[in-house]
């Protein structure tokens, strides 16, 4: 990665129609602000925030890249499939999208149910202010707990209720893989893995097993992100160009909820060059 871009990109952002805290249209005036020159919008499981973003990001003159994030079956960590440069999203890309929408208002509600067995006394109408408008997810009902004194803090709230194992944990909705590769390729994007190393494999394994996941249909590698260490960040990028994939960089910036996140940035605080756009489709500057 440069340390001096020419311009500045970012390949990962969330805005409210997710879990981010700007809407899509005050998100692209912020990367405008920030001096970016090219923004992907990729919230989860949901593209609903890509037709207003592209019209303030025509207004701003800034280039904008639709995109999504999907949750991915896999276990035992998190699996999240980014689309980047979602040219012409199908119907049936978006049915899968509204499924598992439905799904994630069903987790909800099996939370609460979950919180009222254990004694503590919820409403999803109460959890809902929480989330202000976002949609909603376990980091709102921690909120909550908070806000009830049941913890200290969310970490609390995840580490003794919220968590994998716990007692209010439910899973997400997810997609297959293949189907979620087929789906955004159909739609005129990219299939990029997000953040490798929350597969919570090892390195002994993760070559291998990203090789694997090129052969399937997944193009790109999103080698740089704010959770890994530069180090790593140089060890997978190496990985993706030596595998022939598209190696992508981004901020995962979600606004105020985590303030040590900047557009434009990326893992150790490195700015994000327009090098990163090579490879997703409409993304000529």
């Amino acid at each position: 990665m440069e340390k001096t871009p020419n311009l500045l990109i970012d390949l990962h952002s969330h805005s409210t129609c997710s879990d981010g805290t700007l809407k899509p249209e005050e998100l692209v005036n912020v990367a405008v602000d920030s001096g970016l020159k090219a923004l992907a919008l990729t919230d989860h499981d949901t593209i609903a925030g890509l037709e207003t973003a592209k019209a303030q990001a025509e207004l701003k003159n800034i280039l904008f890249i639709p995109g999504v994030e999907i949750e991915i079956a896999w276990e035992p960590g998190e699996f999240h499939l980014l689309g980047l440069g979602l040219q012409k999203p199908t119907d049936e890309f978006r049915a899968a999208l509204d499924e598992l929408a439905h799904l994630r208002e069903k987790r909800n509600r099996e939370i609460v149910d979950r919180m009222n067995e254990m004694g503590i006394e919820a409403d999803y109408e109460e959890i809902k202010e929480f989330s202000e408008g976002t949609v909603i997810g376990r980091p709102h009902f921690a909120a909550f707990l908070v806000h009830r004194n049941i913890v200290k803090n969310k970490q609390q709230a995840f580490d003794t209720y919220l968590g994998k194992g716990r007692p209010f944990y439910s899973p997400k909705g997810a997609l297959e893989l293949s189907r979620a590769i087929r789906l955004i390729a159909e739609s005129g994007g990219i299939p990029v893995l997000a953040h490798p190393l929350s597969l919570y494999v090892s390195w002994g394994k993760l070559p291998e097993l990203i090789k694997d996941f090129h052969e399937q249909g997944i193009m790109g590698l999103e080698a740089w992100h704010p959770l890994a260490r530069v180090t790593e960040c140089e060890r997978l990028e190496a990985l993706g160009r030596q595998l022939g994939m598209v190696v992508t960089a981004g901020s995962d910036y979600h606004g105020s909820s985590r303030q040590e996140r900047r557009l434009g940035h990326t893992a150790g605080d490195r700015p994000i060059d327009q090098s990163y756009l090579k490879g997703i489709p409409g993304t000529e500057i």
